[in-house]
């Protein structure tokens, strides 16, 4: 790739390239992947593993995980070192994730459908994103798995009759898990094999 081309990459480009960020802005999109994957994990072992969960349970336990996705993308959007472009597609995105999160969990009631559909679009949003900041370095293949995972649980929850809230806890706890998994590995594979100066 030409410096040209590199530069832009940096500096307006939506592409995340491990190789050319800082060290500290690294350990804050690590620290962001992990503590997302944990969130993740915690919240969909307990959908999967609270049988009696109510749907104004759920919804707060799903929007909880959206609200702490969002602030997790704002923050990386406000505080590393990412080109402008992915700054700010983090901060709309990370608004809009909030904004998901705290609409499931001030309606719950409304209707089992209505939340999965907010699910599941809030999923296709975040696999799109994980896949457009798939970069050059160790995570890449992490970032691509985890987008594509993350955009067919959204499909799933969209487009699968959701009858009854079994359904959605087998499934979104499922997916929750999963997806959390797979930012944990990225987030200890983001950034592998730079340079040691860098």
């Amino acid at each position: 790739m030409s410096s040209s081309g590199s530069a832009f990459q940096q500096e307006g480009g939506f592409a995340l390239d491990a190789l050319n960020l800082a060290k500290t802005a690294i350990r804050g999109i690590r620290l962001g992947l992990a503590t997302t994957g944990v969130v993740s994990v915690v919240l969909g072992l307990l959908v999967l593993f609270w049988p009696g969960a109510t749907l104004d349970v759920l919804a707060v336990l799903f929007g909880l995980y959206f609200i702490v996705a969002g602030a997790v993308r704002i923050l990386l959007g406000v505080f590393t070192g990412l080109g402008v472009g992915l700054k700010i597609l983090n901060i709309l995105i990370g608004l809009a994730l909030v904004a998901v999160g705290v609409i499931a969990m001030r309606n719950p009631a409304e209707t089992l459908t209505a939340l999965g559909l907010v699910i599941g679009i809030a999923w296709i949003v975040e696999g799109v994103m994980a896949l457009a900041e798939s970069d050059r370095g160790g995570s890449r293949w992490f970032a691509i798995i985890l987008g594509i995972l993350s955009i067919l649980a959204g499909i799933v929850v969209l487009f699968l009759p959701l009858s009854s809230l079994a359904v959605l806890v087998i499934y979104g706890g499922i997916f929750l898990v999963v997806l959390g998994i797979m930012q944990i590995v990225r987030a200890f594979a983001f950034g592998r094999g730079m340079p040691r100066n860098a």
